[in-house]
C-alpha cells in the first residue's frame, strides 16, 4: 500500500457548527447560525488545509452554492501549493470553452487545477440552467463533451458532430501542461462506462467497505487502470467518546419535521448514488452506525455525501487503512465547521497515518510534532502518550 492523498472541502454554500444542508434539491439551512461566506473565511480554510498537508480542496457546484470556477480562481491568490478540485457540469458550457478555461486556470495557478465532472442527477435543477435532457442523455452528452475536451488538450483541431454536441475547427492556442486530472463519480449503469473512458480518478461516496468493494470491482472491470477516491465527512477527536458526543450534538436540534422535509426532497432525486445514501439510514435516527465508525447521520439533513467517519484519531486511521486496502488512494473529507475540523483531522489523524507509512506531508516533512522542553515527550503523539500526560497540553 502506497502513500495516500487527502483533500479537504470548501463550503461555498456556507459553514456552521451544525450541519449545513444543500445539494440534490435540498435548500441550504442549518440548525444553528451559518458563518457568512467570504473569501476571507474560505481563504482561512484553504490556507489551513495547505499548512496541514492536504493535497487539494473540493469546491462543489450547483444552484445551492457559489460558482466553483470563480471562487477557486480567487483563492489561488491566497495559497501557494494547494490544488483545487473544481466541480462543474458539462452541459452548461461548451467543451471548447471548458478546455480553454481549464488550460488558463492550470497555467495561471501554477498547475493547481483538478476537475470534478458532475453530470447532474436532478432534472429540475438542470432545467433551471436551460438543460432539458434526461439523465441517460446527460451521460451520453458528457461522453461527447469529454471526448472533445481530451482531444483539444492533446493539441488536435476538432470537428465533432455528435448527437448532443457540435463543434467545428475547435483548437486551443495554448495547451495545459500537465493536463488537469479528471475526477468522476456516478453509481448508475449509464455512469460507469463514461467514467471508465475518460476519468483519471473514480469517486464514490462513503458507503460501507463491502459496498465500496463491489463498486470498485465493477469499475475495474471497465477500466483496470483507474485510481479511486472516496468522499466522506469526518469527526475526529482524541477519544472515541468525544467524537460520538460531537456526532450526537450535530443532530440534537434537528427536528423530526426537518428530517422528514429533507428526506422527501431527496427521495425525488434521480441520482443512484443519492438513493444508496438514503438506503443506509432509511430516514430514521435509529441505526445510523452503518459500519464500524461509519455514521450516516449527516445524510438525514444534507444531500450528496451523507456519511462520516467518527472516532478517535487511531480508529479513523484504522478505517482509512481499510478503505485503502480496497484500492482507495484519495480521500476527500469535510466536517463542521470546516476550519476547526481540518485541524482536528490534520493534527490528529494525519500524523498517525504518517507513522504507519500511509501518508507524507507534501513538503516532504514527516509527522508534525512538538515536545515538552527537557522532557522528551512528543505533543501530538499516540493516545497512550496523551493519557500519560493527563490530556493535551495544547488547548483546542
Amino acid at each position: 500500500m502506497g502513500a495516500l492523498d487527502f483533500h479537504w472541502f470548501l463550503p461555498t454554500n456556507g459553514d456552521s457548527r451544525d450541519i449545513v444542508g444543500g445539494g440534490h434539491g435540498v435548500p441550504v439551512g442549518s440548525a444553528g447560525g451559518v458563518r457568512p461566506l467570504t473569501i476571507g473565511y474560505l481563504g482561512q480554510i484553504a490556507r489551513s488545509a495547505e499548512q496541514l498537508g492536504f493535497a487539494g480542496a473540493l469546491t462543489p457546484t450547483g444552484a445551492w452554492c457559489e460558482d466553483a470556477w470563480l471562487t477557486t480562481a480567487m483563492l489561488t491568490e491566497v495559497t501557494e501549493r494547494l490544488k483545487f478540485l473544481v466541480a462543474f457540469r458539462p452541459g452548461l458550457l461548451s467543451p471548447t470553452l471548458a478546455a480553454q478555461m481549464a488550460s488558463t486556470f492550470q497555467r495561471l495557478s501554477g498547475n493547481r487545477l483538478l476537475l470534478n465532472v458532475v453530470t447532474g442527477g436532478e432534472s429540475g435543477e438542470q432545467r433551471a440552467y436551460g438543460d432539458f435532457l434526461d439523465k441517460d442523455a446527460r451521460y451520453a452528452r458528457t461522453d461527447e463533451f469529454l471526448t472533445v475536451v481530451r482531444a483539444l488538450w492533446r493539441g488536435e483541431t476538432v470537428d465533432h458532430h455528435g448527437t448532443h454536441l457540435r463543434v467545428e475547427g475547435a483548437q486551443l492556442s495554448r495547451l495545459p501542461d500537465p493536463v488537469p486530472e479528471i475526477y468522476f463519480g456516478g453509481s448508475s449503469a449509464a455512469a460507469g462506462p463514461v467514467a471508465a473512458a475518460h476519468s483519471d480518478v473514480y469517486l464514490t461516496w462513503g458507503e460501507p467497505p463491502a459496498q465500496v468493494e463491489k463498486k470498485l470491482d465493477w469499475i475495474r472491470g471497465l477500466n483496470p487502470g483507474l485510481r479511486f477516491g472516496i468522499r466522506l465527512h469526518v469527526i475526529a477527536r482524541d477519544t472515541a467518546e468525544a467524537a460520538w458526543a460531537e456526532a450526537e450534538r450535530l443532530l440534537r436540534h434537528v427536528s423530526p419535521a426537518d428530517i422528514a422535509a429533507v428526506q422527501a426532497g431527496l427521495r425525488r432525486s434521480e441520482s443512484e448514488g443519492q438513493r444508496r445514501m438514503l438506503d443506509l439510514h432509511g430516514g430514521s435516527r435509529d441505526g445510523l452506525v452503518v459500519a464500524p465508525n461509519l455514521w450516516a447521520g449527516v445524510g438525514l439533513v444534507r444531500g450528496g455525501a451523507g456519511t462520516a467517519l467518527v472516532g478517535s484519531h487511531t480508529e479513523i486511521a484504522d478505517r482509512i487503512a481499510e478503505y485503502a486496502d480496497l484500492g482507495i488512494t484519495e480521500f476527500i473529507l469535510s466536517g463542521y465547521p470546516h476550519l476547526e475540523e481540518a485541524y482536528w483531522f490534520g493534527e490528529g489523524v494525519l500524523p498517525e497515518l504518517a507513522r504507519r507509512g500511509l501518508w507524507r506531508h507534501p513538503d516532504g516533512s514527516g509527522p508534525q510534532q512538538a515536545s515538552i522542553p527537557f522532557a522528551g515527550v512528543p505533543l501530538g503523539g499516540n493516545d497512550d502518550a496523551r493519557n500519560r500526560r493527563g490530556g493535551d497540553l495544547v488547548p483546542r
